[in-house]
This record gives structure tokens, sequence and C-alpha cells, in this order.
């Protein structure tokens, strides 16, 4: 086979130059990959699922910095985002945004009350026994709380199986990964199957 000549290497290089900088500037900027690895968030999001995360929802940051230099809109109650874990920053994690900014917080007997009006929360579970998976009495109360500006407060859909804002307080906007928003595969380990009536779903 003839050896390629230098213009066609170029060309060749050039190609993958430019497909490893579109990459990583997606990553960075558009949209980032990420497994669900435990069951904080069922029955919305199971072991397994596989999702996207929307970087620039809520704005585009400088990466090294950690610095937001676009703003396009705030976290909204209900929200699932994707956020640096406060006590160990290399770590992501996944959670439900409860209240933001100015809001007063508080759990009282499983039901949660944002201002001190109660919330429709048909998407919760919880455990069939009397203590938490965290060891904590079930319906435990919490709050009230206000959460400061600049700040969300946190919590899986699986009450009483999340370590949430409950336990290690609130999470900073500019921790704040992105908005998930579709699941482009899902895995079940236990049986050892494609749930492939998850895949496209979107994430609400």
């Amino acid at each position: 086979m003839p050896f390629l000549n230098k213009s066609t290497v170029r060309e060749y290089t050039e190609a993958i130059l430019i497909a490893v900088v579109l990459a990583l500037f997606i990553r960075t900027f558009v949209v980032q990959a990420f497994k669900i690895p435990s069951g904080s968030m069922e029955n919305t999001l199971l072991v397994g699922d596989h999702l996207l995360v929307s970087k620039f929802r809520y704005g585009i940051k400088i990466p090294v910095l950690n610095k937001k230099i676009v703003t396009f809109a705030e976290p909204q109650r209900g929200d699932i985002i994707v956020f640096r874990y406060p006590e160990d920053k290399s770590k992501d994690f996944i959670k439900r945004v409860i209240a933001v900014g100015g809001d007063k917080v508080e759990v009282k007997n499983k039901i949660v009350y944002i201002n001190e009006q109660s919330t429709d929360e048909h998407y919760t579970v919880f455990r069939a026994s009397d203590t938490s998976f965290f060891g904590f009495k079930k319906g435990r109360n919490f709050g009230p709380f206000d959460v400061p500006e600049g700040e969300v407060f946190v919590m899986g859909d699986n009450r009483d199986n999340s370590h949430d804002s409950r336990f290690w307080g609130t999470v900073n906007l500019n921790d704040i990964k992105g908005k998930a928003f579709i699941l482009y595969w899902s895995w079940d380990r236990g049986k050892k199957r494609i749930r492939f009536s998850r895949i496209g779903d979107l994430i609400r």
C-alpha cells in the first residue's frame, strides 16, 4: 500500500484536531453525559440510567475559574440538576431543586412546605420501614430553613434514601453543572437487560 503523502497526512491531522476541539467544546459548554449511580432519585431516575445534561441551560462558565460569564436563566423549583457535591467538589451529584434563594423550606411529616405553603410532589417515594437508609426516622421533620441568595436547596425524590441538603446544606449556583433533560440509555443491572421503554424519555 502506498505511503500517504504529506498533504493527505495534514488533512487527516487537521480533521482529528478539529474533532477533538469540537468534542471538548461540546462537553465543556453544551452537553455532558451522566450515569445514575444510586437509587436516591427513584422512581424518576433509576440506577443504570444514562442521561444528558444541558450545560448552557443556566449560562456559560469559564471552566478553570468556575465563573459564569453569561446567565440565561436561574434554576427553578422542580429542576433536576447535576452539581458538584459541596463536601467533595470532585464528585458530581444529581438531585431535584426544592427551594431557591430567599425561600423558606420546611419538612413536616414527609410534606415539604415552601414559604409555609405545602407542595404537591407526585414524584416522591418513601421506604416501607420506620427508619430511613441514613438511620433517621421516617417523616423526620426539618427546618424551617431560609435558603441564602445564590444557593438552592435540593433533595432526592427517594426521600428516605437520599443524602441531600437536609444533611449537608445548600448548593451554590456556581457549582451547578447543568440541568438533566433526556435519557439516552438505560441498563437494568439486576436483570441484565436494556430498558428500551426509558430510552428517549424527557426528564421532569
